[in-house]
């Protein structure tokens, strides 16, 4: 018989190979149960040995190392049934750390913070100039990031990470807006820029697009109610959307799927940033609102005013009857149901969901905008499309960029370190 000599060199690297294998599947296995937690609830360990038909001792091992990193922890004791026997329930917990989101919009900047839990535990806006020049902007950005990266620091919460929600067409791998009309902005760096305005102790920085960022908070409340085919449409400046499809995020082969805002559907074609006229936004994006429904010079036409005031008082003014206002709306909401009875004949979503402006004002909009989407889809009843407004308003994009920034602690939970004390 002869014998195969083997370097002593080739079993170690079998070794760390088969370790670094379990230590993966580990890995993967302690972000299942975290995405289980957060989509249905608090699980037993029972429950969720099923859910994921792993063997009830190692889910006992994997929570165990959850509780131990304060990601989970006990919950209320749950019971299999009249004759079950009641079981210990665990459930997300997370409450020291968050990912912080910002969105940057034509005139504010908005930053929130969402624990793993997706609670709200910050919330801050700041006026942004139309004017101001891209560093100024970044400035400014930077330091709403800075004050409120202290602010949870403060109350213990660590920051995993930060997202940028931008509009326009963004390169996610270099952290550069290519090109937002609307801003003015072409090749601009924020990652880089904000990263290095934060300084070297900062969280780390990424971006994705606005409208994109905000269908993932949508999709956050609408999936619990079983609508997992839905488009978020937003409503300020610029038009854009999200397509979530079987509770994916729909990007396209290049990234830049939801650029609906520059369909060209107006008959009456106006000159759109872009460059181009006509475009879907020039007909129902914040400017139109404000075209139609006032002079140049009344103070809801003033930039500088807070956006949700200068839409309280259109608000105020539809309510008191205000003709020209009504009028506005209107021919908004019949634009809208122009672009989004062609987005449901493309898509067939369960859902559209109006957001921004859209939201605010959705009870001027909605019955219109529901019935030209009726008389201009194809399938009947629109393919059994919901039209729904968003809970969340102007909120969406920097809750969608927050939950954005704690995808790292379900992708990977073994990198959150465990606090020095884990037994509270």
């Amino acid at each position: 018989m002869v014998y195969q000599h083997v370097p002593e060199s080739a079993v170690p690297a079998a070794r760390h190979q088969d370790v670094a294998n379990r230590a993966s599947i580990r890995r993967t296995n302690l972000g299942l149960i975290l995405r289980r937690l957060r989509n249905v609830g608090p699980r037993s360990r029972t429950l969720l040995a099923e859910d994921l038909g792993l063997p009830k001792a190692t889910i006992s091992n994997l929570v165990n190392e959850l509780v131990e990193r304060n990601l989970v922890r006990e919950g209320d004791v749950q019971r299999g049934g009249s004759i079950g026997r009641p079981r210990q329930a665990v459930e997300l917990y997370g409450r020291t750390l968050c990912g912080l989101g910002v969105e940057i919009s034509v005139d504010y900047a908005r930053a929130i913070a969402l624990d793993l839990r997706g609670d709200m535990i910050l919330d801050q806006r700041i006026t942004i100039s139309p004017k101001q020049d891209s560093d100024a902007l970044l400035d400014a950005v930077a330091a709403l990031l800075a004050r409120a990266i202290d602010r949870v620091r403060a109350d213990g919460v660590d920051v995993i990470g930060i997202t940028v929600a931008a509009p326009g067409e963004i390169d996610q791998d270099t952290g550069v807006v290519i090109f937002a009309a609307n801003m003015g902005w072409s090749h601009l760096p924020i990652v880089s820029g904000l990263t290095a305005r934060l300084g070297p102790h900062a969280p780390p920085v990424t971006l994705g697009n606005d409208a994109r960022l905000g269908a993932i908070a949508e999709y956050a409340v609408a999936g619990t109610f079983g609508v997992h085919n839905l488009i978020y449409i937003t409503g300020e400046v610029g038009v854009g959307a999200g397509i979530i499809t079987n509770g994916q995020l729909f990007l396209g082969a290049a990234g830049f799927a939801g650029e609906v805002g520059h369909m060209p559907l107006d008959p009456d074609p106006q000159p759109c940033a872009c460059g181009r006229r006509g475009c879907w936004e020039t007909m129902v994006g914040l400017a139109a609102l404000m075209r139609h429904a006032a002079e140049p010079d009344d103070p809801v036409r003033d930039p500088t005013r807070d956006l949700e005031d200068r839409l309280a008082e259109i608000r105020s003014r539809a309510a008191a009857g205000d003709s020209r206002t009504l009028a506005a709306l209107d021919r908004i909401a019949h634009g809208l149901g122009l672009g989004i009875g062609l987005l449901v004949d493309i898509l067939n979503p369960q859902a559209v969901v109006l957001g921004g402006y859209f939201a605010i004002l959705s009870d001027h909009l909605l019955d219109t905008v529901r019935q030209v989407v009726d008389d201009r889809a194809m399938a009947p009843n629109a393919g059994g499309c919901r039209l729904l407004a968003s809970t969340l308003g102007f909120t969406s994009a920097a809750r969608g960029a927050a939950q954005a920034a704690l995808e790292s602690v379900f992708a990977d939970p073994g990198s959150v370190s465990a606090p020095p004390d884990s037994s509270s």
